[in-house]
C-alpha cells in the first residue's frame, strides 16, 4: 500500500496534490464559514467541525468509489446535440444551488431578511445548515477527486493529502469566519465569490472549461485591495477618536 514511501516523486506528488487540495478546499471553507455565522454562537463551532468532517468523508468516500466516479464522465442523454454526462448533472446543479445560495444570502444581508418583527436576528435551524453544507461538499468533492486522480498513481498519497489538507482546513476555518463575520465587505466579497464559482461549475457541467486560476487571483487581488482600505479606515478612525476624547477633557 506504501511502495511509493521511498520515491522522491511520490512525496513531491503529496506535496503538491495537499496544497491543490487546500487551494481547491477554499470554496469549501468560505462557504461553511458564511452558513454558519447565521448559526448561534453556541453551535458554530460544532456546525463548523461537522461540516469539514463532511467534506472529507465525501472526499475519500468518492476517492475509494474511483471506480462509479469514472463511469460519471460517459454521456447519459444528449440535447440538442450537447451530451450530458452524470458529471455534468452534479457540476450544473450544483452551480444552480450556489448561484441561488449566495444570491439570497447576499439579499438577506442587504435587506436584513434574517431579523424578526422586534428587529433581532433570526438563528438559522441547525439541521438545515449541514444539509446544505453536505450538498455542496458532494460537489466540491467530485472536483477534489478528479483532480486528485489526475496528479497521483496511489489511493494512499490521494487519500493522505485529502486528510492533512481537511485537517489544514479545520485549524483555519475559524479565524477566517470570525474575520469574515467581523468585516461586512468581506463577506460581500466572499458572497461574490462563490457566484463566479457556482458560474464556472454550471460552465463546466457544459465542457466550458473555466481556470480556477483565473477566479481565485481575482479573488486575490480583490481582498488586498480590501485589506488596504481597511487599514486606511483604521488609520483613519484613530484620529477621530483622539479628538472626540481631547473634546471630553
Amino acid at each position: 500500500m506504501f511502495v511509493w514511501i521511498n520515491s522522491p516523486e511520490a512525496w513531491i506528488s503529496l506535496a503538491t496534490l495537499t496544497a491543490l487540495e487546500i487551494v481547491l478546499g477554499i470554496d469549501n471553507i468560505i462557504f461553511i464559514s458564511i452558513l454558519v455565522g447565521r448559526l448561534p454562537a453556541h453551535q458554530r463551532n460544532f456546525a463548523r467541525t461537522t461540516g469539514l468532517a463532511l467534506a472529507m468523508v465525501s472526499r475519500l468516500a468518492l476517492l475509494f468509489s474511483i471506480a462509479w466516479v469514472v463511469t460519471l464522465v460517459d454521456p447519459w442523454f444528449t440535447i440538442l446535440g450537447q451530451e450530458i454526462s452524470g458529471r455534468d448533472i452534479i457540476l450544473i446543479g450544483g452551480g444552480l444551488f450556489l448561484l441561488g445560495k449566495s444570491t439570497s444570502e447576499i439579499h438577506n444581508s442587504l435587506e436584513g431578511a434574517h431579523e424578526d418583527h422586534a428587529g433581532k436576528i433570526v438563528a438559522a435551524n441547525l439541521g438545515s445548515i449541514l444539509f446544505q453544507i453536505a450538498i455542496l461538499d458532494i460537489v466540491f468533492s467530485l472536483d477534489s477527486v478528479i483532480t486528485a486522480v489526475g496528479l497521483a498513481d496511489h489511493v494512499s498519497i490521494m487519500a493522505i493529502a485529502i486528510i492533512v489538507a481537511v485537517g489544514i482546513m479545520l485549524f483555519a476555518a475559524k479565524p477566517i469566519g470570525d474575520f469574515v463575520d467581523k468585516h461586512p465587505t468581506l463577506k460581500m466579497l466572499a458572497l461574490s465569490f462563490l457566484i463566479m464559482v457556482g458560474a464556472a461549475l454550471i460552465a463546466e457541467g457544459f465542457d466550458v472549461h473555466v481556470p480556477k486560476g483565473y477566479i481565485y487571483f481575482a479573488m486575490l487581488f480583490s481582498v488586498v485591495v480590501e485589506a488596504l482600505n481597511l487599514r486606511l479606515r483604521s488609520k483613519q478612525g484613530k484620529p477621530v477618536e483622539l479628538h472626540k476624547k481631547l473634546d471630553e477633557d
